[in-house]
């Protein structure tokens, strides 16, 4: 995984660079809505940044007096978080997508923009799919033109198509993928590296590209929770 200290820095929930705009989801209505039928709802980000926008939820669940206990947890590879004194509801975890366990499982989980620095961008997904709640939702930017062959080209539809069957849904045109509930997912492609020299993405910043081979058999780094 690659370090972009570009990405997520200052992003807050909302606005024009907020997490709203670039998931598509209001993520304090949703809280909420999880918290009128549960007495706690867990919010993991992987790629959080400097985790403004978790320390922004933590202080709104409380001035909102929700009812319902809100646990936050934000993942990232540098530890470059913005909170000074961290409150016991939110946990900034330093470490790789790739490779972190969590203790339990999540209401939501989020990344935006994470995965265009991710190595196993497909491992990733499987893995965080088998972290979700039993009605749980995953959303995240995913570029599927990020995921090539090991001759470069992309693999395009085929694997578009497969992460459908496997539950997933992809809007092609705003590059986001998504999942209700968890799933032990094998996706048939192994992961054979990636370079982080392949230039900007739709986004306009350097991403990197990630290599696969078709491998009906499943590959390990592929199985969700794993």
């Amino acid at each position: 995984m690659v370090a972009n200290c570009a990405m997520n820095r200052e992003r807050s929930l909302s606005g024009s660079n907020g997490y709203g705009r670039e998931l598509g989801l209001d993520v304090m209505a949703e809280l909420t809505d999880r918290g009128a039928r549960s007495a706690c709802v867990r919010w993991l980000d992987l790629c959080c940044g400097s985790g403004r926008a978790l320390s922004e939820a933590v202080r709104l669940a409380a001035d909102g007096a929700r009812g319902a206990r809100v646990e936050i947890v934000g993942l990232d590879l540098v530890d470059h978080f913005v909170a000074d004194s961290v409150p016991p509801e939110l946990q900034l975890v330093t470490g790789s997508v790739t490779e972190w366990v969590p203790d339990g499982r999540f209401d939501l989980i989020t990344c935006v923009h994470g995965l265009h620095y991710v190595g196993d961008k497909l491992g990733t997904l499987a893995r965080a799919a088998g972290w979700l709640a039993e009605d749980g939702l995953l959303i995240a930017n995913f570029d599927v033109h990020s995921v090539r062959r090991a001759d470069g080209t992309p693999v395009g539809r085929g694997l578009t198509a497969e992460l459908r069957r496997q539950g997933f849904a992809y809007d092609a045109s705003r590059r986001r993928i998504s999942r209700h509930g968890p799933g032990e997912i094998r996706l048939p492609y192994r992961y054979l590296g990636a370079d982080d020299k392949a230039g900007p993405n739709y986004t306009g910043q350097s991403a990197v590209h990630s290599f696969y081979e078709h491998d009906p058999s499943t590959s390990p780094a592929c199985r969700a929770g794993h």
